[in-house]
């Protein structure tokens, strides 16, 4: 990182210079004996370009911390002994608690960016970490699951598992599992990918239209949230097995999301939707729009550009995209209650939206001059936030859906709420993409993006400025 210069040192050392030149010490500093423009801004979050070194090292902080707190291994519940054969895997078996859950949604994001992370840096590590633990879940489901059918209870993280009770349950492992099975036909995971993906597909609740649904809080309520717990998953099954009908279903329920929840004039999706409410109030939950703007992202990769709702997604996203940069604190960040300045600034959402953006200048979709600029300083504020053990501070807890603004604005944050640790992962590989594949300069103490290099024409990675 650049450490930035006060502008009274600055000031002193540029005014000292012009009056020894000219006689004249004890002339003050103004417009006519100093270059004032060249004072350093006073940023409180880094700005500028950072290295792919940089970012990764953040990553593998990050990665480092994830690997000493999350354990594959089953204990006995009441004495902790450890259980090595899974033949004896009983009632009274679970998992070794460590600091994070394996088996929840924000984990199947943190398996999808390990996966990511390693594409792009070349770094098996990171790779290693997830298939580890997809597989390892995938090799105890058939033990715990006789245990199930034998009438007796198990640990209620298998049972999410073995028999999935809800679309947190099963979407973000289940489209995580099926992207390690694209890249590797070998792994073990097609018996456990079907589980998952016959709860989203045939049990998990709908309305009379189809769309994804929840009995709570309310009867009949639309989630946000659940756009990316359902669609994904629901578009990279079609993608792995070339099923037509299934990307089809997965671009339908992304219209039936839209219609019911994007609100025009703010060009954002409101978290809730409740049945038979009139009028209804709209709250622009940070983090539920970014698992509204990643699911646009993952079903774009998913969808073949020839599918007839392919372009009208891609405008869907870019519109929200609009509305949600227009949004952007000075700092990078964006806050808890998107259009409320005096809700605190939140770090998941930050890192989610640095990633939908960099992505999708790296696909080619939006325009690198227009958007990369936002997107490293979204970087630049969640780097910020990632302390020295590797902890992502600075997220909001699980977050229930509710119509007033008090909820969302008092929501603790805590660092050991998963939200942020994947899509921080997920944003800090496709950054390294970003400045590896850019022409990217500081002019006029500016970040911009150049189609080329402007002096020289030859590929530019990182310019130190």
């Amino acid at each position: 990182m650049i450490k930035q210069k006060s502008a009274l040192c600055l000031l002193l050392c540029l005014a000292g210079g012009v009056a020894s030149a000219q006689d004249t010490s004890k002339e003050p500093v103004n417009d006519a004996n100093s270059p004032l423009h060249l004072m350093q801004p006073a940023y409180k979050v880094h700005y500028g370009v950072p290295t792919p070194e940089d970012v990764k090292s953040v990553l593998d902080r990050v990665c480092s911390y994830l690997e000493r707190t999350t354990f594959m291994q089953v204990e006995n519940k009441r004495t902790h002994r450890t259980v090595d054969d899974l033949r004896k895997i009983d009632s009274e078996s679970q998992l070794v608690r460590g600091a994070f859950r394996l088996t929840s949604y924000e984990w199947g994001v943190t398996y999808s960016a390990m996966l990511r992370a390693a594409e792009v840096t070349g770094d098996k590590r990171y790779a290693e970490y997830a298939l580890k633990r997809m597989t390892y879940l995938a090799e105890l489901a058939p033990y715990f699951r006789k245990v199930l059918e034998k009438g007796k209870d198990i640990d209620v993280l298998m049972r999410q598992v073995v028999k999935p009770e809800a679309l947190d349950d099963a979407g973000a492992i289940c489209a995580a599992m099926i992207k390690a099975k694209m890249q590797n036909k070998a792994l073990p995971l097609d018996k456990q990918i079907d589980t998952y993906y016959n709860f989203i597909s045939k049990e998990q609740y709908r309305l009379a239209d189809g769309i994804f649904a929840r009995m709570r809080p309310l009867k009949n309520t639309v989630w946000l949230d659940d756009m990316f717990m359902g669609i994904p998953a629901l578009a990279w099954k079609a993608a792995a097995e070339g099923d037509s009908q299934g990307m089809d279903e997965a671009a339908e329920q992304f219209q039936l999301f839209h219609q019911r929840m994007w609100v025009a004039e703010k060009q954002l999706y409101r978290h809730g939707w409740a049945e038979g409410m009139n009028p209804h109030p709209s709250f622009f939950w940070g983090r539920a729009n970014g698992w509204a703007l990643l699911t646009a992202c993952e079903l774009m990769d998913a969808l073949p550009e020839s599918h007839p709702a392919y372009r009208r997604i891609m405008a869907q996203f870019k519109e929200h995209l609009q509305g949600i940069v227009a949004l952007q604190g000075h700092d990078g960040a964006w806050h808890q209650l998107l259009d409320r300045n005096d809700t605190y600034l939140e770090t998941s959402c930050t890192a989610i939206y640095a990633y939908c953006m960099a992505h999708a200048i790296n696909k080619g979709w939006i325009d690198a001059q227009a958007y990369g600029a936002a997107a490293l300083l979204a970087w630049n504020y969640v780097d910020g936030m990632i302390n020295e053990e590797g902890q992502v501070c600075g997220t909001c807890v699980g977050t229930g859906m509710a119509f007033d603004p008090a909820f969302y604005a008092y929501r603790p944050v805590n660092n050991f709420a998963a939200h942020g640790y994947g899509p921080v992962l997920w944003a800090g590989a496709e950054i390294i993409e970003l400045v590896r594949s850019r022409h990217i300069k500081l002019n006029d103490s500016a970040i911009h993006f150049y189609p080329q290099d402007p002096e020289t024409d030859e590929p530019i990675f990182y310019v130190k400025p």
